[in-house]
């Protein structure tokens, strides 16, 4: 019954705010009181019982009363920051308040002429309750760092966040002031040993206050994207500086519980729907808040300060502390704790079991995928360590799988892209590579044709499958797979049949004369696999029979590419048929084998289903800068403008054409990636490329750099010996062809070994802001219990219903 009143409480003091037409005076605590004091309401309660009209129509008809609202609301919280919460009522203050800030913020946000409100001080206020030994005004703080501060001091609160140390006296109540919060981080792990007992009401708070958090920092959706990407989120900006004495505890506790966490617990059968995992709520929030805060100035990937430079005070590292703390880590047992969390995470959704659902399945991994990012880019020890053992594949097949189950899925198009952009990263480096080529066992039902063989072929078959049955969005990334692809093959070892075959079939349906000639760049993917099959053969030969096979019973593809027509009539004649079969990709030419056993196939979108817009991303050559593997494994930067001195680098110069020149690159304009897909490669709407005549002398421009002289060479010696072996052993077995194939060699007869070419990916504004959209995107549709931002005028992308 009590619960009923407090809410009509609550709601009748919303009443008397809205219709209130003067103000409130800030010292009237009788009127104020009713919205905190008395009541016990849920964050879901005050979600329903203040709606977003009201809160608008006190924006706009009694602008004062709301800004006294926010003020009355931080105060409490700075006082309560202070006394430490003592009794259960203060609690209760405190929680209600943060619920309150939780709803109005947006609402703020969203107005132009408000969003300086927080940042301003209010007269008389001194530093809002804080220090009244200064002359009031002098030292007063902006109300978003009196918020801020209270907020980061009441998540180290003994007995409200955190466990208290204070043995004997209940009534001893410890001093916040002198409290140091390293002894009280929140987990075990990176830089603490002890685990503190696990104690839901703590987790509770801790999550309701990282909430508010949360909506403080979410001041960076309400503005449109820009291509400035050093524009910084002032909330996150002072929070992760030295103002905030718990930065270090802060960062450390959030990143501990977010790797420590096991959603499977004790193994017990269905246990998710027997009690509430309170733990889960606020792993999500934790996660969520460490991608949003670790954001670097300038959009340019921090680089660690050299040894010399160490010394100097002014320069080591960001000013974000986060960040700073994060390139910071350096220990490999802490590379190892988080590392091994983020893959059980990662993993979870992966898990099979006799009982169907019977284990609990997360649903932020697309967070996890931004972290794991972050944390890659911010601190390149750690990628090395990821990369050494291969642990890395851990991470790897839980993104192949992500990447298989979303792609015929619209809503999921930035799931894809976070997948793949690591992937890239990764391919960069080659221990990845090599990573790669050892066998795959592991049995995650996926829909894909049944092999047997290495991690290669795992990734060779799942992008087979996104290019061939992934919707057309996904045809902007077809570059950076292929890139991927590329990066990877000069150390493939053995490569599977199945996977041989998937490879050839790209190849075969990139290089039909419609396709081609279709739109500006594509030729640019037929140069990638040339590439990838020259990187094969000229370095991991012996070990890939199975390709060279391939390539031989696909040798009408190469030589049809050698004599490719570059005269009008054929060019027309080939954009006609177009016209008439807009389907991108030959799907019906793909041997098909059967699914893995339980898979079930990728399928799109429920009607309805919310998504949020994502800007475009720039184009290959934006995204990744080329180096060349010297003789003794080192990386040597290749200039972008390159031309080929000798005849014998002609495959590396024709290599470089892969690089797209589009106009859309050089553009600081963000489109939607629904526009870019209009403007992208080709599209099944004929007004895309009916602005584009292709012309002979365009063809013959990159038809002569094909790198086509290692396959060549290799079909005029081996195609003639095969055919000989079978006529003179009339043999039709495959087995038999391949065996002579394995213990054949071409040394000596092949062109000059060209170096080997890796594109590493480099960071830019454009995909820094990309990064952000999506991020925000992912956290926008991930709050809607309650739903924060629900329904408000976000900026930053479009809500869209599919």
């Amino acid at each position: 019954m009590g619960n009923t009143d407090s809410k009509l409480n609550f709601r009748k003091a919303v009443i008397q705010l809205t219709t209130k037409t003067q103000p409130v005076e800030a010292t009237d605590d009788a009127f104020w009181d009713q919205f905190w004091a008395d009541t016990a309401t849920s964050v879901q309660d005050v979600f329903a019982l203040l709606p977003a009209a009201e809160i608008r129509a006190v924006r706009e008809e009694s602008p004062s009363n709301l800004a006294t609202l926010c003020y009355k609301a931080v105060e409490k919280l700075v006082q309560g920051a202070e006394s430490g919460c003592p009794t259960e009522k203060e609690k209760q203050i405190v929680l209600n308040c943060t619920r309150m800030l939780s709803r109005t913020l947006p609402y703020i946000f969203e107005d132009q002429d408000w969003r300086g409100f927080f940042w301003s001080t209010i007269p008389g206020a001194g530093r809002a309750g804080m220090d009244d030994m200064e002359d009031e005004d002098e030292g007063a703080r902006p109300l978003a760092e009196s918020l801020l501060l209270a907020v980061a001091d009441l998540l180290f609160c003994p007995d409200f966040t955190v466990q208290s140390h204070k043995k004997g006296r209940p009534d001893s109540v410890e001093d916040m002031q002198s409290l140091d919060s390293c002894e009280y981080i929140w987990e075990a792990g990176v830089g603490f040993a002890q685990s503190p007992p696990l104690n839901y009401i703590h987790d509770i708070n801790r999550t309701e206050l990282l909430r508010l958090l949360l909506t403080c920092f979410s001041e960076a959706m309400y503005l449109p994207p820009t291509s400035e990407n050093c524009i910084l989120n002032p909330w996150v900006t002072f929070f992760c500086s030295t103002e905030n004495r718990h930065a270090l505890p802060l960062f450390t506790s959030l990143l501990n519980v977010v790797c420590a966490y096991d959603p499977v617990g004790y193994g017990i059968p269905y246990n998710h729907l027997l009690f509430s995992d309170y733990r889960e709520q606020l792993v999500e929030q934790a996660v969520q808040i460490l991608i949003v805060t670790l954001e670097h100035e300038g959009g340019q990937p921090y680089r660690p300060p050299s040894p010399s430079s160490m010394e100097d005070q002014d320069s080591v590292g960001p000013n974000n502390l986060f960040v700073n703390y994060l390139s910071r880590i350096h220990r490999e047992e802490d590379y190892d704790f988080v590392l091994k969390g983020l893959a059980r995470l990662l993993t979870n959704p992966l898990t099979q079991t006799y009982l169907p659902n019977s284990t609990k399945k997360i649903q932020f991994h697309q967070e996890l995928l931004v972290l794991f990012w972050k944390l890659c880019d911010f601190n390149k020890k750690f990628l090395y360590f990821v990369l050494k053992s291969s642990d890395v594949l851990d991470i790897l097949v839980p993104i192949l799988y992500y990447l298989n189950d979303a792609r015929a899925d619209q809503s999921r198009v930035g799931l894809m892209h976070i997948g793949v952009f690591i992937l890239l990263l990764l391919s960069g480096e080659r221990n990845f590579g090599v990573r790669l080529n050892k066998p795959y066992s592991l049995h995650v039902t996926m829909d894909i044709p049944v092999f047997t063989g290495t991690h290669a072929d795992l990734l060779i078959v799942v992008f087979h499958k996104i290019i061939t049955s992934g919707h057309q969005r996904l045809q902007p990334l077809y570059d950076c797979l292929l890139t991927i692809v590329v990066n990877v093959s000069p150390y493939l070892k053995s490569l599977s049949m199945v996977a041989a075959n998937k490879l050839l079939h790209l190849l075969e349906a990139f290089s039909t004369n419609w396709f081609l000639f279709s739109a500006p760049q594509n030729h640019h993917l037929v140069f990638f696999l040339l590439e990838a099959f020259n990187n094969i053969i000229q370095y991991q030969f012996d070990g890939n029979c199975n390709l060279v096979y391939a390539i031989i019973r696909k040798r009408n593809v190469f030589h049809q590419l050698a004599n490719l027509p570059s005269d009008p009539t054929t060019i027309q004649k080939a954009l006609q048929r177009k016209r008439k079969s807009p389907d991108a990709i030959s799907r019906t030419s793909s041997q098909e084998t059967v699914s893995m056993e339980g898979s079930r196939p990728a399928v799109p979108a429920e009607p309805g289903t919310l998504k949020t817009s994502l800007v475009a991303l720039p184009g290959i050559d934006k995204l990744t800068e080329k180096s060349q593997v010297s003789e003794d494994g080192t990386m040597v930067a290749v200039p972008p403008t390159e031309s080929p001195q000798t005849p014998e680098h002609s495959i590396a110069a024709g290599t470089s054409d892969t690089e797209s020149i589009s106009g859309r690159d050089s553009e600081d304009v963000f489109y939607t990636e629904a526009e870019m897909a209009r403007r992208r490669l080709s599209n099944s709407s004929s007004s895309a490329i009916s602005h584009w005549n292709p012309k002979p002398d365009w063809v013959l421009s990159w038809k002569s750099k094909l790198p086509l002289q290692t396959i060549m060479r290799l079909l005029q010696v081996l195609v003639p010996q095969v055919e000989k072996i079978c006529i003179d052993k009339g043999l039709t077995d495959e087995s038999e062809i391949l065996k002579f194939l394995q213990h054949g060699t071409l040394v000596g007869l092949l062109p000059v070994p060209h170096p080997i070419l890796i594109r590493k990916y480099q960071a830019n504004a454009g995909t820094g802001m990309w990064f952000r959209t999506y991020m925000w995107g992912v956290i926008y549709l991930r709050n809607v219990d309650p739903p924060i931002w629900y329904d408000t005028d976000v900026r930053l992308f479009e809500i869209q219903k599919m």
